[in-house]
């Protein structure tokens, strides 16, 4: 059998002196990461510290991340910060601009380069834009996919009708996911892994299990599920100071506040 190739830069004859590198399901990171040009003010804003994690373990310096929803550009800030290339996209042009005057701030001792894409990542044209922009950049493949959607309707990101936060229904929502999964898992090489960063919402009183309906849709475009962390929730700035009102109603409707969501791990398949 022939030797596998590690896919990070992480030298395990020296493996305990790793510690920031997690390897247990359940990730208590605290406090979101605001240093250097991270910033917590943009709705449901990514944690640094998950595509920090992702790209220490599954990527090495010098490689490829591809992001199609990635917001105020936390995934390539941290990419910069890593040595990583990384694309990204993003829907609305208000945002994109916004990411881009805040990642041309962003610290690169490595010279590494980003992209970021106005589109729609459930779109060909999107898809397309990418692999030209790969292609430009001298590669075939892609060696990370991150996926960070939004979380249906829990937040609304814009009024753009093909945003995700405004589909419809559960169902609308999970077509779209699918959509941008369809189109960028042909981008990412075999053996290579996609994270889906996911939560689960409430509607008319029940629990909508958003995270495993999503990794189901992931799962048809050849990954196989190799993890699932559960990372703590802190309160989003929708409810921020109402930790004490959320107990309240919690205890009155029969239900528990969401302290949690999911990432998950998958590999791509031959």
């Amino acid at each position: 059998m022939a030797r596998r190739e590690p896919i990070n830069d992480l030298d395990l004859t020296h493996w305990h002196e790793y510690t920031d590198i997690l390897t247990d399901s359940l990730w208590l990171l605290g406090k979101r990461d605001n240093s250097g040009v991270h910033r917590p003010d943009y709705w449901g804003n990514f944690a640094p510290q998950i595509p920090y994690q992702a790209m220490r373990r599954f990527t090495k310096q010098g490689e490829l991340v591809l992001d199609p929803f990635v917001g105020m550009g936390t995934t390539l800030i941290e990419a910069l910060r890593l040595g990583r290339h990384a694309i990204g996209v993003e829907l609305s042009p208000t945002v994109v601009q916004a990411a881009r005057e805040r990642i041309a701030q962003a610290d690169n001792s490595y010279a590494a380069r980003t992209a970021l894409l106005q589109g729609d990542s459930t779109h060909l044209h999107t898809a397309e834009q990418v692999r030209c922009q790969m292609s430009a950049w001298g590669f075939q493949k892609a060696h990370l996919l991150i996926f960070h959607p939004p979380y249906h309707d829990i937040i609304p990101f814009s009024d753009h009708p093909r945003d995700l936060s405004n589909a419809p229904t559960v169902e609308a929502f999970l077509t779209g996911l699918e959509q941008a999964v369809a189109l960028f898992a042909p981008l990412l090489e075999v053996g290579r892994f996609l994270v889906l960063v996911i939560g689960d919402k409430y509607a008319e009183g029940e629990w909508v299990p958003l995270g495993f309906y999503s990794m189901e849709r992931v799962r048809k475009y050849g990954f196989r599920l190799k993890s699932i962390c559960v990372k703590d929730f802190h309160e989003t700035r929708g409810k921020r100071g109402q930790r004490s009102l959320w107990r309240y109603r919690a205890l009155k409707g029969n239900f528990y506040v969401f302290a949690h969501e999911y990432v998950m791990f998958f590999e791509k398949r031959k």
